[in-house]
């Protein structure tokens, strides 16, 4: 596994830089910052395919296009070395346009995403349900980066904090399949990149059910980008619905510091429980 030192204290943004190949086509380096053990971060990845989509969407000198919906098939889990995206416009239209984008390490396809972008809404929404969490974490919030040790893994790629009683699975102890936390990027402010990549950022819910905590794959992560978040905390949270035969859907969502849903997420995993 191939180290690499974050020079910048922007995390994030270090790690979607994309390097242009020409005809759609782009290079990223896929690292240890942002892995969750061997692999490479879902939402990582989720966000690598949304910059290569829009950005072989940008016309010229134009500005690219705002993600409004991101849907990707993970069909293997890339190692941490670089990878080449390959996008190919579907439709180019005046409000709303489609692009095809498949991520690939040694010739064999990772993942596949369509991308659907425009422009997202600005101004007051005109019906919020809000969210449960409060826009800032309170001082008892618990601090994954505080562990003895330091950071570890994506709690030293971004900021997180959850609620005093949001992991039992930590505890020993069962709950539901439900969890929620905050997040903010290092260094910098959220933008609709960072909202995308915290709709898969808390711990698979299936850890209250029981058992040992385990890597809990992707099979599908449909996203959709609903607004610019403002400076600030993200609040999350995500719950399942259905945990059966080996499988557990997931439906998050992200809101911003001013209460805008900013991000709606939904997943297929595998869950690592007992079956």
């Amino acid at each position: 596994m191939t180290s690499t030192t974050v020079r910048t204290g922007r995390p994030f943004a270090d790690a979607h830089v994309l390097d242009d190949l020409g005809d759609g086509r782009f290079r990223a380096r896929l690292d240890d910052v942002w892995a969750v053990g061997p692999k490479a971060f879902g939402g990582l990845l989720m966000v690598l395919m949304a910059k290569a989509g829009l950005a072989r969407l940008a016309a010229g000198d134009a500005p690219a296009p705002d993600p409004l919906a991101v849907s990707a098939d993970f069909l293997r889990a890339p190692d941490l070395r670089p990878v080449e995206l390959e996008a190919t416009p579907l439709k180019i239209g005046r409000t709303v346009s489609s692009v095809a984008v498949r991520m690939l390490q040694d010739g064999r396809t990772m993942l596949h995403a369509t991308v659907t972008a425009g422009v997202l809404p600005d101004g007051e929404p005109r019906w919020e349900t809000g969210a449960a969490l409060a826009a800032e974490p309170a001082t008892d919030a618990v601090d994954p980066g505080s562990a003895e040790g330091g950071a570890r893994g994506l709690a030293a790629a971004c900021e997180l904090r959850y609620p005093p009683d949001a992991l039992p699975f930590l505890r020993g102890e069962t709950g539901p399949p439900e969890m929620s936390g905050w997040v903010r990027p290092r260094g910098e402010d959220p933008d609709v990149l960072f909202a995308l990549l915290a709709g898969d950022i808390l711990p698979p819910t299936v850890f209250n059910l029981g058992g040992s905590p385990a890597w809990a794959p992707t099979v599908q992560l449909t996203a959709l980008l609903r607004a610019r978040p403002v400076p600030g905390w993200l609040r999350v949270e995500s719950r399942s619905r259905t945990v059966a035969g080996g499988q557990f859907d997931e439906d998050v969502t992200v809101v911003d510091a001013a209460g805008r849903t900013v991000c709606q997420a939904r997943q297929l995993a595998l869950a690592p429980l007992p079956r």
